[in-house]
């Protein structure tokens, strides 16, 4: 499958991205946020959550009613240095790029600004609040819950969402430490990756009713919705490689998501009722550190980077070139595609030509059609 890639540059795909939202009723502004995150991810070589998830994520869901194209943020809760947001079931990127800039002008004035939001739905990828942080010379973290996929510990049923913890830090090198990634040892996007290949997945991935490991890909997808089968958490089934690490991390991230908003947790955020398709109901969290509250930022930036350059310099395994630190394979992939694009593939080369045809975006003019 992978033969048949064709490459869109990075500023047709985001217009088209920003004009398919404007067409499923995404205000102008909006639009453009939404599409900025999902690029972002595109850059950063993260495919999972990006492009490929424009029509089956946003668009499908929108036409659904599962999601509120008109995103209205209320403010339920604030003081000096944390708040409370109801997203009223709007877009998650609009939502959670508001919440993470009120933190960092929280930090700004105060050094820590801290934001929790109900009502919200997918944000895309976790790292770009974290980055929206590190930008600005501070300490970014954000987690937000999803719908069931992880199993605890010794558990077969899907329980916990993927519930990323994220961290952004700003360091003296071309790029931040971001740390980006699911407390499962793989996420649905990624499955959905696979899905996109034709290929199996590797054993240990998902588990089944019967406790055994999953690899069929395909019918992994469905059976995640139905509840037949479940991520396995960080560290993998069982205790033996500390499966009960990430249990209890994506557990603290349920925790930090729903029960300081007062939201939703668990089997609540399956996005089913008695078999209909009703909305999700996420909940996120944001935090941001002002760096110079404790230290200079120059003095952390070249300590952190320090860091992160002993690591990579640190000995080898037989057989391996490199090292990398969290955000290091990011900023390499973005090295890589900045002059050629986003990869289309062509499952998702069928989802732009739908999305095209629906909507009468007829300026477009893909070369794989």
């Amino acid at each position: 499958m992978m033969d048949k890639v064709c490459w869109i540059d990075f500023d047709t795909m985001e217009q088209f991205m920003v004009d398919v939202f404007r067409g499923v009723g995404v205000p102008e502004q909006d639009a453009k946020t939404c599409a900025q995150v999902l690029i972002t991810s595109d850059k950063r070589g993260i495919d999972s959550h990006g492009t490929g998830r424009l029509k089956p994520i946003y668009v499908d869901r929108i036409n659904e009613g599962i999601i509120n194209p008109v995103t209205k943020v209320d403010v339920v809760k604030e003081g000096p240095t944390t708040a409370v947001l109801d997203g009223n079931n709007g877009m998650g990127q609009v939502i959670g790029t508001k919440a993470m800039g009120m933190a960092i002008d929280k930090a700004e004035k105060y050094g820590m600004g801290m934001v929790a939001v109900r009502n919200s739905n997918h944000y895309g990828i976790a790292g770009y609040y974290a980055l929206m942080a590190a930008e600005k010379g501070m300490i970014g973290m954000t987690g937000t819950n999803a719908r069931p996929s992880i199993a605890p510990t010794f558990g077969t049923e899907n329980m916990l969402g993927t519930n990323p913890l994220t961290f952004g830090m700003p360091t003296d090198e071309a790029f931040p430490f971001v740390l980006d990634c699911a407390t499962s040892i793989a996420q649905r996007g990624k499955i959905e990756v696979y899905s996109r290949q034709g290929k199996q997945l590797p054993e240990g991935w998902v588990i089944g009713k019967d406790g055994k490991p999953r690899t069929d890909t395909e019918q992994v997808l469905k059976d995640l919705v139905t509840g037949g089968a479940a991520l396995a958490p960080l560290g993998g089934i069982g205790e033996d490689l500390a499966g009960y690490k990430g249990y209890g991390y994506a557990t603290v991230v349920e925790i930090l998501s729903a029960a300081l908003q007062g939201g939703r947790f668990l089997k609540a955020l399956s996005g089913m009722d008695h078999g209909k398709k009703v909305q999700y109901h996420l909940g996120h969290f944001f935090l941001a550190i002002n760096v110079e509250a404790f230290i200079s930022l120059e003095e952390f930036r070249k300590t952190t980077g320090d860091i992160l350059r002993e690591l990579r310099a640190s000995r080898k395994a037989p057989g391996e070139e490199r090292i990398y630190t969290a955000g290091e394979k990011e900023y390499l992939a973005w090295q890589f595609r900045k002059d050629k694009g986003v990869p289309v593939n062509v499952s998702l080369q069928k989802d732009l030509i739908a999305l095209k045809k629906d909507l009468n975006l007829t300026q477009y003019h893909f070369e794989f059609e």
